[in-house]
């Protein structure tokens, strides 16, 4: 086996996914084969279609998977901050349960991890399903931040990503429990100084049902921005 000389854990959020987790686990451990030092910690966030049940049939053989469980939704953010909390590598990788997120990049990004403070995956690839309902209100908001950064943002609030958990935890104070968590540490590290490195990925179709309200998530984002 392969040892990588940073060690990581991979943090996903799970709310209502049981039609793609045994999928997504499947394939995490086909990707993560060949590194010895890494956990997958999936964070139960008040799930009530299953996804709880199928997670714990899934644990007694997949020895680097960890569980996390609410006992009601908390969000987005506050399932991330429950993983990184309880995380045990100093690199974190974030990714989601649905399917959308091309994880054989979770590599690449650990890789660039040696000479940046956060690697996030940008949905700028040749393959990218995404909803133009979302697209239009996200490209006035990525404007706004690369005006407030000066920094050009290929993609502010990719929920693929990596970023060592000591950077993470120095800034969970501001970090919401919402969607707007990765758009957050976006500007928080970016106006912070930390090096931010961008490598283009794919995006696919997500299974199941999004949890994202567009205008409503729209207006937290804005709040959120200005607040940061």
């Amino acid at each position: 086996m392969h040892s990588t000389a940073l060690e990581f854990s991979i943090v996903i959020p799970c709310y209502d996914e049981a039609a793609a987790l045994k999928e997504t686990i499947h394939h995490l451990r086909q990707i993560l084969r060949n590194y010895d030092e890494c956990e997958v910690i999936i964070v139960d966030d008040g799930s009530k279609d299953g996804s709880w049940d199928i997670l714990q049939s899934l644990q007694p053989g997949i020895p680097e998977l960890k569980l996390i469980k609410h006992d009601y939704n908390k969000g987005y953010g506050a399932a991330l901050k429950s993983g990184i909390r309880r995380a045990s590598g100093e690199i974190i990788v974030i990714t989601d349960a649905d399917g959308t997120y091309p994880n054989d990049m979770i590599p690449k990004l650990i890789e660039e991890m040696e000479t940046a403070d956060m690697v996030v995956g940008a949905r700028t690839g040749e393959k990218v399903v995404y909803s133009n309902v979302r697209r239009i209100p996200k490209v006035f908001l990525r404007r706004y931040c690369e005006w407030i950064t000066d920094q050009t943002i290929p993609d502010m609030n990719s929920g693929l990503r990596a970023f060592r958990k000591s950077s993470a935890e120095r800034l969970l104070h501001v970090l919401p429990n919402s969607f707007s968590f990765t758009t957050t540490i976006t500007l928080a590290m970016m106006t912070n100084s930390y090096t931010v490195r961008y490598v283009p990925i794919n995006y696919a179709a997500r299974i199941g049902k999004s949890k994202i309200q567009p205008v409503r998530d729209t207006l937290r984002f804005c709040q959120l921005i200005v607040r940061t």
